[in-house]
């Protein structure tokens, strides 16, 4: 139900930058860069979702080098895409939102194919989620790419962006060094925590010079890596401590682990039909139809999934928080509200109805989001897409949707 006293629909700030309201897109992948460029798909989903009423929409995922690209589809930072960002800001900034870019580093996610070498990681060793052998990383490789960081920052503002998300999160290269799952050196880089935050301190300091005083900074962190051996809460609240004395804006609070426990991060089921069915690759469909359901194991999908543990965060720390996870409907996104936190993200709920936040203006509950995860697997190897919005699926996917959703009952 509405309520009078709602925050939702009131202005918000992250750092230097003022949101119409509370509302942000989550910088889910979308699967729309062909060529590692913005395309007219790109450009008119997040159109979309700015003429839909949200805050903030947020492009996800944007690689700060080539080496650094998990898929084909996705962005990568360079001066020959600005002006086609810069056409895609100004139209979201004309629909009366802002613009936000995620800026990260997949580390070991990713194949020579696609980073156009050997994957290059925190430490070395074959990622059997890839799969594929991982490089470690040279002192002279790491101090260069924390510079790539700010580089990206600084395309980022001239193509018009007004805030920046900084991937430190979800197993990506920022992640692998933080966690003592991915981070087994014996150097300044590894061993105990003030080690493995380095190379994010690192990054941290050339992103907020980069940004200046005109851009917001945000960043997305884990409050639990999602399994055993991996950060748990004693070690993401310093994490978290040492971002806010950094500077930063504000924190995206998620968790998980994308090449080792996706659905801690999404919840519920992966569809393991859907997911095969739009791969290219023969035997990668072939092994995930055989061992998908043991590799990506369930996580019972419920409202407001992470909100138990981003509530320890809200006691510590003082800056501006962002919650993600759950968040589909009206009584969520209240619930989080009230429980002090500045903003909420959402990423599914948007794809199903990009003009909720619109709608939820004039009554509506919900955005209709079933948490079947269909876009999930489709967005591995197509374009993001909800499941409602596809005319042509095939029959088999049909019934494991309706499977999918006689389980959650």
């Amino acid at each position: 139900m509405k309520k009078d006293n709602s925050l939702l629909f009131t202005e918000g700030r992250i750092g230097p930058v003022s949101l119409r309201n509370r509302t942000i897109r989550s910088a889910a992948f979308e699967g729309m860069a062909d060529g590692n460029s913005p395309t007219r798909m790109l450009k008119d989903y997040h159109v979309s979702v700015a003429e839909g009423g949200v805050g903030m929409t947020t492009l996800a995922y944007a690689s700060v080098t080539r080496n650094g690209l998990s898929f084909p589809s996705q962005l990568w930072m360079r001066p020959e895409i600005i002006p086609a960002l810069r056409d895609i800001t100004d139209s979201i900034h004309a629909a009366g939102a802002k613009a936000s870019i995620q800026l990260g580093h997949c580390g070991n996610m990713s194949h020579r194919s696609t980073a156009g070498e050997t994957p290059i990681s925190a430490s070395g060793r074959f990622n059997i989620y890839s799969p594929t052998p991982v490089r470690k990383m040279r002192d002279d490789e790491i101090i260069a790419m924390s510079k790539s960081f700010g580089e990206a920052v600084r395309m980022a503002r001239d193509a018009g962006m007004d805030c920046v998300e900084i991937h430190a999160g979800h197993g990506y290269l920022i992640s692998q060094f933080l966690s003592p799952y991915t981070n087994h050196r014996r150097d300044r880089w590894g061993g105990s925590l003030d080690n493995r935050m380095r190379f994010m301190k690192l990054c941290m300091n050339e992103v907020m010079e980069a940004a200046g005083s005109d851009t917001g900074v945000v960043v997305k962190m884990n409050m639990r890596d999602g399994f055993k051996g991996g950060m748990e809460l004693d070690e993401t609240l310093t994490v978290g401590r040492e971002l806010e004395r950094l500077g930063v804006h504000a924190l995206v609070l998620s968790g998980g682990f994308v090449s080792k426990a996706p659905m801690y991060v999404m919840r519920g089921e992966m569809p393991i039909k859907a997911l095969t069915h739009y791969m290219d690759s023969r035997w990668l469909k072939y092994g995930v139809k055989m061992f998908g359901r043991m590799m990506i194991p369930s996580v019972p999908y419920k409202e407001c999934y992470f909100l138990d543990d981003a509530e320890i965060f809200r006691r510590e720390l003082r800056l501006p928080l962002i919650y993600v996870g759950g968040c589909s409907t009206r009584q969520s996104i209240d619930r989080v509200l009230d429980e002090g936190f500045e903003f909420v993200q959402m990423g599914r709920a948007l794809l199903t109805m990009p003009d909720f936040v619109n709608h939820m203006r004039d009554g509506l509950e919900s955005s209709g989001c079933e948490h079947v995860n269909y876009c999930i697997g489709r967005m591995y190897s197509r374009e993001m897409a909800c499941h409602k919005c596809v005319n042509d699926l095939p029959p088999a996917l049909r019934r494991e949707i309706d499977t999918i959703k006689s389980r959650q009952r």
